[in-house]
């Protein structure tokens, strides 16, 4: 896909984008940031296209950088955050998205990004600047987006399609943060996959996201497509969401024709936090779709959110499962604008590679089928491409995949280099570390090669374990459970940690002999551990998603060790 096909893209940069909006619809509504910590109803904010170029202009002038410097961005989430983002970009240097220094829990990634890309300069916030400051550390010049120092001057860089436009340092969940090199041609790219795939339609498109603009999916979403074809864009804070749900809901119904994202807890989380008197006042039948994506498809939670606010007039087809991940920009496949396909695979079947439909076994949602690139289900051992209906690895080809790892050479030729057996185009591909199945023409996710459990020789996916250990208890948090093997006497062994809301209490120890039952029954494996623990004791990403590995390393070294019952 070229980007030629784009509908109404402004440019072939992201800079070209912003300036051909604030020349062509200056006073049009660019972004509405929805204020939620200083106004409990929301105090809307909004800048126009020009009100936001100028902005952008002035911090980029700010900056003291050469092209190719990386200036990381530590704004809070709101039009600071696309200002500062944009002002790197426009000033010539890399832009890595990320996050002010007192976002709880990762100040340890913050710093190892920062070593890691090595930033000449940081955008902040006036509020955040001295904080900053201290975490970057001297030799970093730090620019506050709201009160940037007086422009210099000197002559604006040429940016060209492929240069690098920004560094999208992955979540973690399999391994240490590494950041994928994107391009404005990349990036461009998948925003015209996403149009295609989507059937999003930009003249009468509004995007709404609470998603945090450091993660893929929130920066496409919420920043990026928006810039590229000039809509306006509605955000809000996380942790607003976090608060009341409620509230992402209120912003979709307020704008017609409005898109938006979440992983699959979104969902879960509106379904049961949501009273019925506030889903009573809201007008969802003006949603054009939400986009499901980012962590694995929970059928049940789906059915959950369709039934809750089907008399808000949400119907079911406006629910798009989709698949992708950063190395590939963040879209790779989505499904047609239909009630989610949902099928039922045999069990057995699917743990030795087949993918044989059946009455009872595995949910599993799909994910539907690539636009503008290609997916192939590949043997990770011998990378032959295998038929559909058989689990392999995922790989994709397209214009939309990134360029490797930020100073990673070896990791980038094994991960971004790969080479297809016998098959065109032979190269290069990327291996996503993923393992799906195509059916029906359909792209089906089953897991991930680095947190398949493998037991006695049968393939064993966490995400079902986990499910079915979440299933004996309504007390035992929804996506908040891991399973992950640990080295047994003769065979991998398997251990289950789960949160509970409850605490320890006699019914404890019957509680994890159900979950070790129910394990048992429905996959055939006699569980090594079953650790009951408080909420947030489970790892997670940045982006939200069960750190299976971080988990293990913290069951084996006895972190868990006042675990509520075993």
């Amino acid at each position: 896909m070229t980007q030629e096909t784009f509908p109404a893209v402004g440019g072939d940069t992201l800079t070209a984008c912003l300036r051909h909006w604030a020349a062509t619809t200056p006073d049009a509504p660019a972004l509405t940031f929805a204020d939620f910590a200083t106004d409990p109803a929301g105090r809307r904010r909004t800048l126009t296209w020009r009100q936001l170029a100028e902005r952008v202009d002035a911090t980029a002038g700010a900056l003291a950088v050469s092209p190719g410097d990386r200036v990381a961005v530590l704004c809070p989430q709101g039009p600071d955050y696309v200002a500062g983002f944009l002002a790197a970009i426009t000033a010539g240097a890399i832009a890595v998205p990320l996050f002010e220094p007192g976002l709880p829990g990762h100040a340890g990634r913050l710093a190892a990004v920062l070593a890691d890309c090595t930033p000449s300069a940081v955008v902040t916030t006036a509020a955040a600047k001295r904080d900053v400051e201290e975490f970057a550390g001297p030799g970093i010049a730090v620019v506050a987006v709201d009160r940037p120092a007086p422009a210099r001057s000197r002559p604006a860089p040429a940016v060209t399609a492929d240069d690098v436009a920004y560094l999208q340092y992955t979540s973690g969940s399999t391994r240490s943060p590494a950041g994928v090199v994107l391009t404005h041609a990349n990036v461009l790219a998948n925003v015209g996959q996403a149009v295609r795939g989507l059937g999003l339609d930009p003249a009468a498109a509004t995007t709404v996201s609470w998603l945090p603009l450091f993660h893929d999916m929130g920066l496409v979403l919420g920043l990026i497509t928006p810039l590229a074809l000039g809509l306006r864009s509605v955000l809000m804070d996380p942790l607003a969401f976090v608060e009341r749900p409620v509230r992402w809901l209120e912003l979709l119904g307020d704008h017609a024709g409005s898109w938006s994202a979440a992983p699959n807890f979104a969902f879960h989380y509106c379904a049961s936090r949501i009273r019925e008197a506030d889903r009573a006042r809201l007008r969802l039948g003006r949603v054009a779709a939400i986009v499901n994506g980012a962590e694995p498809i929970n059928p049940d939670v789906l059915d959950r959110f369709h039934t809750a606010f089907a008399a808000a007039g949400y119907r079911p087809e406006l629910t798009r499962p989709a698949y992708g991940l950063a190395e590939a920009t963040v879209f790779v496949t989505t499904g047609p604008a239909a009630v989610p396909r949902v099928t039922t695979f045999d069990r057995d079947a699917l743990a030795t590679g087949t993918a044989r439909p059946a009455a009872e076994g595995v949910r599993l949602v799909a994910c539907g089928a690539p636009a503008g690139q290609l997916v192939a289900l590949v043997d990770p051992d011998t990378a032959a491409v295998l038929p559909d209906g058989s689990v392999g690895e995922i790989w994709v080809h397209g214009p939309n995949v990134g360029a490797g790892y930020w100073r990673k050479p070896l990791e980038s030729t094994e991960t971004f280099g790969a080479r297809l057996l016998g098959s065109l185009p032979e190269g290069p591909w990327l291996r996503t570390g993923d393992l799906g199945v195509r059916h029906d023409g359909e792209l089906y996710i089953a897991g991930r090669i680095k947190d398949l459990i493998i037991v006695d020789g049968r393939n064993h996916y966490p995400q079902d374990v986990e499910a079915t250990a979440a299933s004996a208890d309504p007390g035992i948090r929804p996506g908040s459970v891991a399973a992950f093997a640990v080295t047994g006497t003769d065979t991998e062994a398997v251990v289950v940690v789960a949160e509970h809301r409850g605490h320890p209490d006699p019914a404890a120890p019957a509680l994890t002999a159900t979950i070790r039952r129910l394990v048992s029954d429905a996959h055939g494996l006699a569980l090594r551990d079953v650790l009951l623990v408080p909420p947030g004791r489970v790892p997670r990403t940045s982006s939200g998603k069960i750190a299976r590995g971080a988990c293990r390393d913290r069951y084996l070294a006895g972190d868990y060790g006042k675990a509520l019952a075993r």
